[in-house]
């Protein structure tokens, strides 16, 4: 027999069965009760996120208004804008000493 009937005839050959079937057992496909268990906890939990969220959409406006959406901000809200609008006024005020000299 040369080499290459010798390398036709093993690839040819059907490959022996594994001791291990792949995890295909007698077990295979089938499940377990910890499976069912946190099947529900995740159910559950989608009930519990879903009631959140309707409860913080009903809390959204249905139309965005500037005007309420000011009136409504905290006064540290407005602070900060009014002191940002302060620092504005003073930076549009001061001429730049290195501009032009």
């Amino acid at each position: 027999m040369s080499a290459r009937e010798t390398v036709a005839y093993v690839l040819a050959q059907a490959p022996a069965p594994p001791n291990d079937p792949g995890g295909q057992g007698e077990d295979f496909g089938k499940s377990s009760p910890v499976g069912l268990v946190l099947l529900i906890l995740f159910g559950i939990a989608v009930v519990f996120l879903i009631r959140s969220m309707t409860k913080h959409l009903k809390k959204v406006p249905v139309v965005f208004d500037e005007q309420k959406a000011a009136a409504a901000a905290p006064a540290r809200v407005k602070r900060a804008e009014a002191t940002r609008e302060a620092e504005t006024e003073q930076s549009e005020a001061k001429p730049d000493k290195g501009e032009g000299s």
